[in-house]
């Protein structure tokens, strides 16, 4: 093995079992196997009957929990589920090991077609916007509306702040990180977490604080944890650096659901600057901007976000209504 290659990861029925993952009041998790990969799905049982499907993709780093406070926000406009990314959550790694852009949408894709729930209202924040994104440009079928929390997309000039993280996906510098930070605690890792993706990491409720350590906890016994993390920035990068109709800006543009961009003035990962691109790039798009929201809009300000996805949903619902819609 080179030292540019990552090590390889035991196969998922090798892997030890961590600690139980947090499920919020009224959640409900799951287990889905899908061809080269296994997903972790988070539901909330519909309020009632035919409610519209709607399904939500976290970020870098994150996982369906980051979603949980939206989805209750959405009782009774959408029937919500969130999965895990491959390598994520309670996901276990993909069996291929390509944890690229690409990859990470051919999951949701495969598990939007094996559900049979599509179209579907599709949320993605960071790179869970990247993905969307792709399985609207590709999947339009699969799409019926697409909400995008600071999706990463490919920005020019990058905020200086963002850069410590795009550098876990250079070769060796996951594992030097870790070294590094050996003996820091969930908790000190955690508060930086925070400090970099909320606007103000003083709205974390001490409950909230305390899930999040413990999920860290968790994720950090698992063998894959850097591997994951690491592959998935370095995917991320890549996607950045392709052009023509796989570009991520070529495929915006052709996006044809309805679409909801939401970007927080405090954003420390994807700069405020990007939101004029990005409501230019996607045709008929809405835009929400938080002045004092950060990286996860829908974590920080839950509430907001809800009743803009709601106005977009309710004019949607009757774009499909009227005759000629």
């Amino acid at each position: 093995m080179s030292s540019t290659e990552l090590p390889s990861v035991p196969p998922t029925s090798a892997l030890p079992k961590a600690a139980a993952v947090r499920v919020a009041e009224g959640e409900r998790l799951r287990s889905v196997g899908l061809p080269g990969v296994t997903l972790t799905v988070r539901s909330r049982p519909p309020a009632r009957a035919g409610l519209p499907p709607a399904l939500y993709v976290h970020g870098l780093g994150g996982s369906s929990q980051n979603w949980s406070a939206l989805m209750a926000a959405l009782d009774g406009s959408v029937a919500s589920e969130a999965v895990d990314l491959p390598g994520f959550g309670d996901s276990p790694p993909p069996d291929d090991g390509d944890y690229s852009v690409t990859a990470h949408a051919r999951a949701v894709i495969r598990y939007l077609d094996a559900a049979g729930r599509g179209p579907v209202h599709l949320l993605g924040n960071s790179l869970g916007g990247a993905v969307s994104t792709r399985v609207a440009a590709v999947r339009p079928d699969l799409v019926r509306t697409l909400t995008l929390v600071s999706p990463a997309l490919p920005e020019l000039r990058v905020q200086r702040t963002a850069v410590p993280t795009g550098l876990v996906g250079l070769p060796g510098v996951a594992a030097l990180f870790s070294r590094f930070t050996r003996e820091w605690t969930a908790e000190q890792r955690v508060r930086g977490v925070m400090g970099l993706c909320y606007g103000d990491p003083g709205r974390v409720s001490p409950d909230a604080f305390r899930d999040a350590v413990h999920e860290l906890e968790r994720r950090l016994q698992l063998p894959y944890f850097w591997d994951a993390l690491t592959r998935s920035t370095r995917g991320l990068l890549s996607a950045y650096t392709l052009g023509g109709q796989h570009g991520l800006w070529r495929q915006a543009e052709r996006v044809l659901a309805p679409t909801l961009l939401v970007y927080g003035g405090r954003d420390q990962l994807v700069g405020y600057r990007m939101a004029q691109r990005s409501a230019r790039a996607f045709r008929g798009s809405r835009l929400l901007t938080l002045p004092d929201a950060g990286h996860v809009a829908m974590m920080e300000y839950p509430e907001t976000v809800a009743r803009a996805f709601r106005e977009l949903l309710a004019d949607t619902t009757a774009a499909t209504e009227t005759p000629g819609g």
